[in-house]
């Protein structure tokens, strides 16, 4: 069991009062517990936060032992690719709509987080993914990604040509509007909205799901979490083409040829309430029906 004693905040880029009043509510509560405490920009400026603790991700990731981030899933998501190179623990309150990541409610502040920061926690690691991107003029460092890695159309008014490899053993060629290459997290993300499926986050596995493929046999792929993915592109179709992580472009590179994704080297750490349910939260999030009450005879 971890002993937190420097506690990192991260807060969700967003003036609406909810935000400013589950900070407070957070900062109060770390305070009344003796925990010495680092601030984000965003969230040392709503809270007035001392100058000096108010620090850069990067250096919070040095000198953090947890963080804790106030915003929805998007907000966590951008967290998780910065402290997963230090290994610090991520717990996310959620302010967003779906929360599939930040599970933690606002109005249970004071008792989740004195419930964690008395060893009454899960930890659930998440496998995250890296890309790197190659074309006609340069090489582009790889992009870290917790949910996806997709390879998608730019001009909504042309599909595009990708052909795929796995360990260096062609696959298939496809026309389509891009292809998604997912991890257990990323499942219930643009992949599910994709007809992918949902893996559970304990598994060590990726799914390669085609958007819009022009043809009715191409059927999304599970294949190893390890696996070497490399994706070709046509060359008549390289202006048109661009490469998100996470739904951030990873790069300007105009025409990109080839992209290898692969299974970054580290982990994101979340930490759950013990007692987390999987199905639970899927039930709740995507509106699943529970148990039908039984009917008298």
């Amino acid at each position: 069991m971890a002993n937190f004693k420097t506690i990192g905040i991260i807060g969700k880029q967003d003036e609406a009062p909810k935000v400013w009043e589950t900070l407070d509510r957070l900062v109060k509560c770390l305070r009344a517990s003796r925990r010495k405490i680092f601030f984000d920009d965003v969230g040392g400026a709503k809270v007035a936060a001392p100058r000096e603790h108010i620090v850069s991700l990067r250096e919070m990731g040095r000198c953090c032992s947890l963080v804790i981030v106030v915003g929805g899933d998007g907000t966590l998501l951008h967290a998780a690719r910065t402290m997963a190179e230090f290994q610090v623990p991520l717990v996310g309150i959620n302010l967003g709509r779906l929360g599939f990541l930040a599970d933690v409610l606002p109005k249970e502040i004071e008792t989740s987080i004195e419930r964690i920061l008395a060893g009454e926690y899960e930890e659930e690691p998440r496998h995250m993914l890296t890309a790197r991107i190659s074309g006609e003029a340069a090489e582009v460092d790889n992009c870290l990604a917790l949910n996806d890695v997709v390879v998608h159309r730019w001009n909504p008014a042309r599909v595009i040509e990708l052909e795929t490899y796995i360990e260096g053993v062609f696959v298939n060629a496809q026309h389509s509007d891009g292809i998604i290459v997912a991890t257990p997290t990323g499942s219930t993300a643009y992949a599910l909205s994709g007809g992918g499926p949902l893996l559970h986050p304990a598994l060590d596995v990726l799914a390669v799901v085609p958007i819009c493929p022009h043809t009715l046999s191409n059927r999304p792929l599970v294949v190893a979490g390890d696996s070497h993915i490399e994706i070709r592109i046509g060359e008549q179709d390289r202006d048109q083409v661009r490469v998100t992580c996470d739904g951030l472009t990873a790069s300007q590179l105009k025409a990109p040829a080839r992209v290898f994704i692969n299974k970054a080297p580290w982990p994101t750490r979340l930490l759950h309430l013990k007692g987390h349910d999987h199905y639970k939260l899927l039930r709740a999030k995507l509106g699943w029906g529970g148990r039908p009450p039984c009917q008298p005879s």
